[in-house]
């Protein structure tokens, strides 16, 4: 006969060992951080969950329960330093019958607790200060907050009804009351406003106006800008009394997903015809794009842009690399030797930008993105590299911008 382990006691294990990785791999260094990760029970936030699978060929997520896997085994998962998915495609998972998942697209998880607490390390919050966090998700994040700051001084938005719910049932059984709002993130809470800090955990392309306008002057928003190629990295901007936030990235390419209010459109775009462009010869191919500094110069140049590989009309390999906002193009074919052949055409020249743009960077010594900052103004929002005053990038607002490197 097997004895079934005790939940808690098992679990408080799990917690002193992850928050013992934590520190000792340079994530978690506050006693009152550690405090809290030591205190809340993640496991309570992620009851059932997917995790990727380990198999070679499409990506497959299989399903954890304490039913399907075993208390202990789903306790252990529980409290690894991974990202959890709790659903995908913005629709509820099946718990009745849960089965592996290929061809989708995650849309609400528990992000690894590293990047959690670093992101709060981060956040330079101080006793007495009130938080908005952007994107309640399972809530583990929002618990931790509620530990350190006291649960009547954090507001969390959650844009997906469900998700939001489960979220509450999950704080309420770990006896946390926030504020929990159901509604757009990108639109902030005017009503619990001026916060002292505001922190996201979605992607964002720009920082929404709002959230700048609910952040007290002085106070830090911390959130991660990305576009539909890659992420761009984690940014920390002060609030000054003029309404301009300015700061730089202190992290390149966290794992969030982009808010679902910013996401791709499905369409790429139309595939050009075989004599649409002009072509020329370009020393630069198509690697560059999924490089870690050059993709990230690469979305600062093409903000709208994404690219995918498929042969060409007459067979031969090609990267496509398509703007569906306007209709730009630009196809890369090999040309041997290390050379390379561009096709572009449309409203804005997409390889010659990127060009322009490696150009500049290569010319301040390719420094990785933590060189660059960011200033957000009512009238624009830009990316800059070394100082404000320096090359600089506009990011994609209401209206599509083309990258400007004056």
């Amino acid at each position: 006969m097997t004895t079934e382990p005790d939940i808690d006691s098992t679990a408080a294990k799990l917690r002193h060992l992850l928050t013992s990785r934590l520190v000792g791999d340079g994530w978690l260094h506050s006693p009152q951080w550690r405090a809290a990760v030591e205190a809340v029970p993640r496991h309570e936030f992620v009851r059932r969950f997917y995790r990727e699978s380990d198999s070679p060929g499409l990506t497959t997520w299989t399903p954890v329960t304490a039913e399907l896997v075993g208390v202990e085994e789903w306790l252990r998962q529980a409290y690894t330093d991974d990202t959890l998915i709790t659903q995908f495609d913005g629709r509820e998972i099946d718990w009745s019958d849960p089965q592996p998942i290929s061809n989708a697209h995650p849309t609400s998880s528990s992000t690894l607790p590293a990047l959690v607490v670093r992101m709060l390390e981060e956040l330079q919050v101080q006793d007495g200060m009130t938080v908005l966090e952007i994107g309640t998700g399972t809530g583990y994040s929002t618990a931790l907050m509620c530990h350190r700051l006291g649960a009547e001084r954090v507001s969390s938005i959650e844009t997906d009804p469900d998700v939001a719910d489960r979220a509450r049932d999950a704080l309420d059984r770990c006896g946390y009351a926030p504020r929990l709002i159901v509604r757009d993130g990108l639109a902030g809470d005017s009503e619990g406003a001026p916060y002292d800090r505001t922190i996201a955990t979605c992607g964002v392309r720009h920082v929404p106006r709002p959230w700048v306008q609910q952040t007290r002057p002085g106070g830090l928003i911390l959130a991660t800008l990305r576009g539909w190629m890659r992420s761009l990295g984690l940014v920390r901007l002060t609030v000054d009394r003029t309404g301009r936030a300015e700061g730089r990235f202190i992290a390149d390419d966290p794992s969030f997903m982009i808010a679902r209010q910013q996401e791709a459109p499905l369409n790429l775009g139309m595939i050009p015809a075989p004599d649409d462009g002009t072509t020329r010869s370009t020393p630069h191919g198509p690697g560059l794009l999924g490089m870690p500094d050059s993709g990230f110069v690469a979305q600062l140049a093409m903000p709208g842009a994404r690219f995918f590989s498929m042969p060409t009309h007459d067979g031969t390999p090609g990267t496509y690399v398509i703007d569906a906002t306007n209709g730009s193009f630009a196809v890369l074919t090999p040309k041997g030797d290390g050379e390379w052949t561009v096709r572009q055409g449309g409203l804005i020249t997409l390889w010659d930008e990127f060009e322009q743009s490696l150009a500049v960077w290569h010319t301040a010594g390719s420094p990785p993105p933590t060189a660059f900052g960011v200033t957000v103004t009512p009238q624009r929002q830009c990316v800059w590299l070394g100082s404000p005053g320096g090359p600089n990038w506009r990011l994609p607002t209401a209206t599509q911008a083309p990258a400007d490197t004056a």
